[in-house]
């Protein structure tokens, strides 16, 4: 029975699995930190996905979650705007995950004169919804963005991500958004709360340097990165510079993972 109370923030995407592919350990790894009673989340960039589909799509992959153990983007947007401003209203640019957080979080959608202009990844994006924005928040509505990813991983190749819509709404406004999603340190937050634990006893296990590494960093967590998904052995040094930031610990695989935090939690 372990004695160790703290908990982990986890990466999905490249660290868990790479789109519809299960990456080799993820699940068993997921199964022994439930047995051991060790306190984690799943914590993603990704917007568009309600807590329930994110959690049916690890389920589908054979990894076991809860709607209860995803914190994503559009959830940390939802309650960073609830906080600053309860009950106000927002113009959400968004898919179904991104609706659903506002509403859950008393946020009351519209299309006329709202307090914010929320803006995640929208598939159904067009050029009337850039200038609605532009006017919006021209008009005063503060901008926020769930997350800057430039580029989202597909079966059949890249797409724009959330980031990419958010540049052309920065570019039409001259507006820069607050960015809750990694590499800011908002989720984080939010997450941390969720998980009871201050940051100093959390570890956050992710991918890509520039966004989990940097985000965990931001907000004073233990940083583990796995060169299984963005940022690898032949990028590292470029990504290093880039973010500004180092991992605490790297590892090349999910079995090395393991192995850290077990020799890490024993030590600490």
């Amino acid at each position: 029975m372990t004695t160790n109370r703290k908990g982990l923030l986890i990466d999905l995407d490249g660290t868990l699995y790479h789109g519809d592919t299960v990456i080799e350990g993820a699940s068993a790894w997921i199964q022994d930190l439930q047995s051991k009673q060790i306190p984690y989340l799943f914590v993603t960039n990704n917007s568009s996905r309600t807590p329930q589909g994110v959690a049916d799509h690890l389920t589908h992959l054979g990894i076991p979650a809860s709607a209860a153990q995803v914190c994503t983007s559009a959830m940390a947007a939802a309650y960073y705007i609830a906080q600053q401003s309860p009950a106000s209203s927002v113009y959400v640019i968004g898919e179904d995950g991104l609706k659903q957080a506002a509403t859950e979080h008393g946020l009351q959608l519209t299309e006329e004169q709202p307090d914010y202009v929320l803006q995640g990844i929208d598939r159904q994006f067009t050029y009337e919804k850039l200038t609605k924005a532009l006017r919006l928040i021209a008009g005063g509505a503060k901008f926020i963005l769930t997350n800057p990813d430039l580029q989202l991983p597909s079966h059949d190749g890249l797409l724009p991500g959330a980031g990419t819509i958010g540049a052309s709404i920065v570019a039409a406004t001259g507006i820069e958004p607050v960015v809750i999603g990694k590499p800011s340190a908002i989720l984080m937050e939010y997450a941390l709360e969720r998980l009871g634990l201050p940051a100093k006893d959390a570890i956050v296990v992710g991918d890509n340097l520039l966004t989990d590494i940097a985000a965990g960093a931001a907000a004073g967590c233990v940083t583990v990165l796995v060169l299984s998904g963005i940022t690898t052995t032949d990028n590292i040094s470029t990504h290093e510079a880039k973010a500004g930031v180092k991992a605490d610990i790297i590892c090349q695989d999910l079995a090395e993972v393991i192995s850290a935090l077990e020799l890490y939690s024993s030590s600490h």
